[in-house]
């Protein structure tokens, strides 16, 4: 049984990553499981610190956009929006080339907060990071009620 709400055939997370930090560090999405959400980053110069090896802080973007973009399909897109409120990470090891893959699976998906497990491994599979991230459930505005659409 799948955690997602609603259709995802109109929903381009790809899309929806044009012009922010998530393009620019090459974040994409692989795969939509019933329970999962996969994507992957590349470790090249845009997300390596100086001494080479993948920066902890690309790996943390790489981890809350994960958890977002799941808490994003988990949650009545019409009523609700997810944002971060709390994320840590334990890095494991180090990578300098390639790609890092993580898969993010729910800890607990409440009405007003998301806790997401997100694991991120390197080509041969080897955990590199390790982080779990709290997510805010904001029921939005209704644009019910007013003639120009906005809420009085």
């Amino acid at each position: 049984m799948s955690i997602w709400h609603g259709d995802l055939a109109d929903v381009d997370l790809d899309a929806m990553a044009s012009g922010t930090l998530i393009e620019h560090l090459g974040i994409e999405i692989l795969e939509v499981q019933d329970d999962a959400l996969i994507g992957r980053m590349p470790v090249d110069r845009r997300t390596v610190q100086p001494a080479g090896v993948l920066h902890g802080g690309a790996s943390v973007a790489l981890a809350e956009t994960l958890a977002s973009w799941a808490g994003h399909l988990a949650v009545d897109r019409e009523r609700f929006h997810v944002v971060g409120q709390e994320i840590n990470a334990n890095h494991i090891r180090p990578i300098s080339s390639g790609w890092v893959t993580a898969t993010v699976t729910p800890v607990n998906i409440g009405r007003r907060a998301h806790v997401w497990e997100i694991r991120i491994v390197d080509d041969a599979g080897k955990l590199v990071c390790i982080s779990r991230c709290t997510l805010a459930v904001i029921a939005q505005r209704s644009a019910y009620g007013t003639p120009e659409g906005r809420r009085a």
